[in-house]
């Protein structure tokens, strides 16, 4: 049977990597755990780490986290829903925002339940996701200071995610610009100037992060160990904290070509074949996953001699090659898997999650 196991000592070494060089310039950073689904288990690993911030999208997530630890400060990085204002309120110290009435909203929830609620406001930096426009932020950040039980602990952006503007240094050092506006204009304290997500880690790794940036929202470094900027592995981080142990469950040597009229399969894909492989054998593996649980280009076998050739919703056809295979019928095969490809499994309750 399929599972997911996540190597503990890895994400600690992750961990303490980033934690070292972010100390260094003096900035904090919260954890993003939206990648774990929720998982409990999972969560606990964050948790030990010592991490004291977490952040996600979910207000279900948020739930488990206060659950396992009322203690860590939770964040919730959307901007929220009208609908969901009193869960937001009620699980998460502090919410992205980019609207005044769901922050009015968020005021009168807070009063009924007789909180104080943080606030960070995310400004529009050019990726065009979410966003206060530059020209209105400081009447936007001049009305939430006027409402009650809402408290303005930082000013964000996002970048990359939705157009791939990549950060620059202009960039946020314009966001502290903005962060300085607001201070001097309001005589309030900001203490959160977030500059981004692990995508702004390379403005760290060569030193020309400004010193206004005081806070970082970190997902997929910590777990994939990549630098999103270059599109590459950090050599000094671990990447496999996730591997994906697949199930032989059928093993055959069979045609390389099939046989009969060719049309569309499940995945709407039509197959082609080359002539010269006609007539050829080889020896393909049934694994026990599926287009349900994970799409086969977010995943990557370890071993070199496993060729994934085709999947349908329930299970994968991998070929290992026209030699008699090492493998039988119910050994493991192991994959590694990039950010989407885990954040499949993890969302996949059909795939159990192990610890090592």
């Amino acid at each position: 049977m399929a599972f997911l196991e996540l190597d503990r000592e890895k994400l600690k070494f992750n961990f303490n990597y980033l934690k070292s060089i972010l100390d260094k310039h003096k900035i904090k950073f919260g954890v993003v755990s939206k990648l774990l689904c929720g998982n409990e288990e999972y969560l606990k690993e964050l948790i030990n780490l010592g991490v004291e911030q977490i952040l996600d999208a979910r207000i279900d997530n948020l739930k488990v986290i206060k659950k396992l630890d009322p203690e860590i400060e939770t964040v919730y990085i959307r901007p929220p829903s009208k609908r969901g204002i009193k869960n937001v309120v009620k699980y998460a110290d502090i919410s992205f925002n980019t609207e005044f009435s769901t922050i009015k909203l968020l005021s009168d929830e807070a009063k009924r339940q007789k909180k104080k609620h943080k606030v960070m406001i995310m400004i529009e930096m050019g990726d065009l996701r979410e966003g206060v426009l530059g020209e209105e932020f400081i009447d936007f950040y001049g009305s939430i200071f006027k409402l009650p039980n809402i408290e303005v602990v930082g000013i964000g952006t996002n970048l990359n995610c939705l157009n791939g503007v990549m950060p620059s240094q202009d960039k946020l050092v314009q966001l502290c610009l903005y962060e300085q506006l607001v201070e001097a204009k309001f005589k309030r304290n900001i203490p959160y100037v977030s500059g981004g997500s692990s995508v702004t880690l390379e403005l760290v790794f060569k030193n020309i992060i400004p010193e206004g940036i005081t806070h970082f929202r970190i997902g997929e470094t910590l777990f994939m160990g990549n630098n999103l900027f270059t599109e590459e592995d950090i050599p000094e981080m671990k990447h496999d904290i996730f591997k994906l142990n697949t199930e032989i469950i059928e093993l055959t040597e069979k045609p390389v070509v099939p046989t009969g009229e060719i049309g569309t399969n499940v995945a709407g894909e039509v197959k082609s074949f080359d002539e010269e492989d006609y007539g050829k054998t080889s020896y393909r593996a049934i694994l026990d996953v599926g287009l349900l649980d994970i799409d086969p280009q977010n995943m990557a076998p370890l071993d070199d001699g496993v060729e994934i050739t085709g999947a349908s919703s329930d299970m994968i056809v991998v070929d290992l090659g026209s030699e008699k295979p090492k493998y039988k019928v119910g050994d493991l095969i192991q994959f590694r898997l990039n950010y989407m490809g885990a954040l499949s499994v993890l969302g996949s309750k059909y795939i159990r999650k192990k610890v090592i």
